[in-house]
């Protein structure tokens, strides 16, 4: 899998046992650890599952696990759901050709990259139990999600960044046509970042835009990166993760997304429009 140049790195904290031989010396702080992507490709996929539990909530029986390889113990959120339905109904809601599968899961986290996001989990296939497998880097230091920052009134001090975080996964949603976004799977780091998570509801064949009224505002490197895209660099990207309708229909839809900012930048302005993600 390619990478694009600008990675950011994943910072782990080991925790060192060893004992100062000096009497009266301070231990030293533990060092930071930086994986780099390939780094964190090869340990989800070669570490061994050294713990299985419930992930908790959630309608698809995901399993949190430890893995581990001996230096490096983490944690990975395992999905194996694979399903697929002519019509699927619950409630007042029904969709045709409905998918919910792990693999969507993967291709999410590999477009992100290729559009130069950095706040999609790293997502990889790999056996589990004998069963194809998402198994997604699981993301530290969670304070809330969605749903517990609104009931808590809880504001990220740089309004400007929240704003952007917002304008970014809506674009990201449309993109993959995403049918799931809950307030459960957006989540916050202790740093305000924000993480967006389990789509393995994603990737519909639709080519319309589902909310397009919501596209206000878009990242300038978001926007040229979306231009970019071609269908040999998605199918690239996402390998087997999608299938070549799927590839297209992301296309169909970006070709839609850059209409409708180009229309709003000859309508509005570029400094209305586009905007760069505050620090």
């Amino acid at each position: 899998m390619r990478f694009p140049q600008r990675v950011a790195a994943v910072t782990l904290l080991v925790i060192s046992c060893a004992v100062t031989a000096r009497a009266g010396q301070t231990p030293a702080a533990p060092a930071p650890v930086v994986l780099t992507p390939a780094q964190m490709e090869e340990f989800l996929l070669n570490a061994k599952v050294i713990r299985m539990r419930s992930a908790g909530d959630g309608i698809t029986n995901s399993r949190r696990a430890t893995l581990s390889e001996g230096a490096l113990t983490h944690d990975a959120h395992i999905q194996v759901i694979d399903q697929s339905r002519i019509l699927f109904e619950a409630g007042k809601y029904s969709e045709v050709n409905f998918k919910d599968t792990y693999r969507y899961n993967i291709a999410a986290y590999r477009l992100a990259r290729l559009l130069e996001l950095d706040n999609v989990p790293m997502s990889v296939e790999r056996p589990v139990d004998g069963r194809p497998a998402a198994v997604t880097w699981w993301i530290d230091d969670v304070m809330m999600d969605e749903g517990d920052r609104r009931k808590k009134g809880a504001r990220d001090p740089n309004p400007g960044r929240a704003n952007g975080y917002v304008y970014r996964y809506r674009v990201f949603d449309e993109l993959i046509q995403n049918r799931d976004r809950n307030l459960g799977n957006l989540l916050y780091t202790s740093d305000w970042k924000m993480w967006m998570i389990d789509h393995t509801r994603a990737f519909r064949l639709g080519r319309a835009l589902l909310n397009p009224r919501q596209l206000v505002r878009i990242e300038r490197s978001l926007f040229e990166n979306l231009k970019a895209l071609t269908a040999e660099s998605v199918a690239a990207a996402v390998g087997k993760s999608l299938i070549k309708e799927e590839i297209n229909a992301v296309i169909i839809r970006r070709d839609a997304i850059v209409t409708l900012f180009e229309a709003e930048i000859a309508k509005r302005g570029g400094e209305a429009v586009l905007y760069t993600m505050p620090e």
